[in-house]
Parts: structure tokens; sequence; C-alpha cells
């Protein structure tokens, strides 16, 4: 999509998504069921497919994000058209190259239908015109994206079961109980495949981590964006955190969990998990100011998560609206010993975030 088509569907669509929004309603307990509930749930208002993590070649590393979106435009629902605009798909793709120290990324946007943007309900399979990520009936992930400066082409393989985040896949995200998601995440993925940055091609072996979870609403009145972390240990573990957050830096609510490599995952209530910031960042871009060297004390522990290269800030605007940073980050022990790597993503910081 050209720069002016792509700023066209991006001021019409924006309006619609967040001006004209049914009131949410609380998300009821329920099994989830797959692999239906791998696949789109185009009666909620946000839903997102998201896989991350580090792969190398060598001794070269990259991180990789893969993020596709679906968002349901309420007022364009009740319009007697073909052509009606009732569901968007974005998507959001990223390089970390730590040897270069750059960051490659790209995004796009499309209304739902005529062959252009698909997300399917019987199961994952997501496509913006070249851009896709499927999932194959023995489990495996296949993420595809390309454009002139990068490409990601990678393969992903389950080696745990799914990790259902909450109460059995039913997240709160704030004190009231309309504010909650269902959510589940795949862990320890093995990653094989190729990237592509600039003229160069690499084989590589990784490590990914892969989030789906669609709301009817998420933040809370007060929540300005949120801190995650998503996090594969070298053990086999993982763990995840987050927290959403005040203009002011204070918590409004946070959660996430553990599970031990083998083990059953325990999740943490609100109030048991602490973000606290030791090393910041501003960006030149957009003036943002973000922690990139975080203290996180949960219940399974104490821990320091550190940006491995602090330029990871994503410039949005032209599709989802949002100026983040997402990036690959390392985890260590309450003693400073390497643990895991993952990612951490930081939304809010350039402007408060509005998903509802």
């Amino acid at each position: 999509m050209g720069p002016n088509r792509r700023q066209l569907v991006t001021a019409l669509a924006w309006p619609l998504i967040g001006s004209v929004a049914v009131p949410a309603r609380a998300l009821e307990p329920r099994t989830l069921v797959f692999p239906r509930d791998h696949g789109a749930h185009p009666e909620l208002r946000t839903e997102w497919w998201y896989i991350t993590g580090h792969a190398s070649a060598g001794e070269r590393m990259f991180g990789f994000q893969v993020t596709f979106f679906r968002t349901r435009v309420d007022v364009a629902q009740a319009i007697q058209s073909r052509f009606a605009a009732r569901q968007l798909v974005f998507a959001h793709a990223a390089i970390t190259d730590l040897a270069g120290r750059r960051l490659w990324h790209d995004q796009r946007i499309a209304r739902a239908g005529f062959g252009i943007a698909e997300a399917a309900e019987d199961d994952t399979r997501v496509q913006l015109r070249d851009w896709s990520l499927r999932r194959r009936a023995d489990g495996r992930y296949l993420a595809r994206l390309g454009g002139e400066e990068f490409a990601i082409e990678l393969d992903f393989m389950p080696t745990q079961p799914l990790l259902l985040q909450g109460e059995a896949g039913l997240s709160r995200k704030g004190p009231d109980p309309r504010q909650a998601s269902y959510y589940y995440s795949q862990p320890q993925l093995q990653a094989s495949g190729q990237l592509r940055v600039g003229e160069q091609r690499f084989d590589v072996t990784g490590r990914g981590w892969l989030d789906h979870e669609w709301s009817e609403e998420l933040l809370h009145p007060e929540a300005v964006g949120w801190d995650w972390i998503g996090m594969n240990l070298d053990d086999g573990s993982a763990l995840t955190a987050f927290r959403l957050r005040r203009a002011d830096g204070s918590t409004v609510w946070d959660g996430g969990s553990f599970r031990a490599a083998g083990g059953v995952a325990r999740a943490f209530a609100a109030g048991q998990t602490r973000f606290t910031p030791r090393e910041s960042w501003t960006s030149p871009a957009s003036g943002a100011r973000y922690p990139v060297r975080w203290q996180i004390e949960c219940p399974a522990g104490r821990f320091e998560v550190r940006a491995l290269m602090p330029t990871q800030e994503l410039d949005s605007r032209a599709s989802t609206g949002a100026v983040y940073w997402e990036g690959l980050s390392e985890l260590l022990d309450a003693h400073g010993s390497h643990m895991g790597l993952g990612y951490l993503e930081m939304t809010g910081y350039a402007q408060p975030l509005r998903l509802n």
C-alpha cells in the first residue's frame, strides 16, 4: 500500500474505531476449544496473534516480531454494503539486528475481505496481502512476511503444551471485570528458517513465543499503557509478567504466570507483581523515555530484565496509531546471572494508548 493510500485508510479507520463503540460487556469464563480458538473471534472488538523470539546464524543473533491484529469497526456493523469495513486487519513486523545495531520494521493495514486481508475463524490463518501467519494441522506455525528492506520466513514447532493465562484462559486486565481478555501463550517454540536484512540472507534457528489474545475491553480508563514480558528460560521454563500503568507510573493492575519445564502454570494474583525501572533511554524520534532495564518481583522470584539494544522503538502510527517499544531482552536472576531471553513490550510512553 502506498503512503498516500495508507494514510487515507488510517485516517478513515481510527475515528470509526475509537468514536462509536458498543458498550463493553464482561467476558464469561469458558473452556477454550482448539483448534477453533486458534482462529479469529470477530464478535469481540480487539484481537492479536503475536510471535516474538530470538534466532541465530552462527554467532550472529537477531530478534524478531510478527504481529497480526484484527479490529471490529462498530459503526460499520449496521451498514448494508459488501464494501463496509466491518473488520480491519493490521500487521507489524520487525527484526532486531544486534550486530548491526539496527531495527528493521514495517507495517500494513487493510479492511478484511476481497482476498486482500483475512482472519480465519476455524484456525490460525491470518493474511494481509503477501504477509501471513498460519498454523498447520501438526501444530507448526508458519510466518511469511517480506518487504524491500527485510524478510521473515520462519517455522515454529511447539515443544510444550499451550499455556492458558489467567484463570483457565480468562485474564483480568483491570479492577472492572469488563477489563479482561481470553489469552493463551505457546512458549518455547522451536524456530527455524531464514531472515533477510538488506541484501543479506541468513539461515537461522532459535526460540519463539506466541501469544493469542482477544477482548471486548482491555484498558481501564486510568490506564495509559502497559509493560509486559514473555521470557523463554534456558531450562525450559516460561515467565509472563505484566502491568497496566497510569500516567504517573503507578500500577492499575498486574498479573502474569510461571511454568517450570514439564510443570503446571501458576497464575499470579493482582498485586503480586512489581515493576521497578532501573535505567531508561530517551528516543530521539518520539521523545519518549522508556525503561530499558527493569527489576521485576513476582511469586516466581526477583529478576532483572535488560534490553539487548535500546533502540527498539516502533512507530506504527500509519496502522494502529501507536508508538511503542518492543524488543529483544535478557532475563537475569537476582545475582545478575543469565536465565533466558524473550521480549519486553512497553506502550503508552509516547502518548496514551487507546484501544477501546
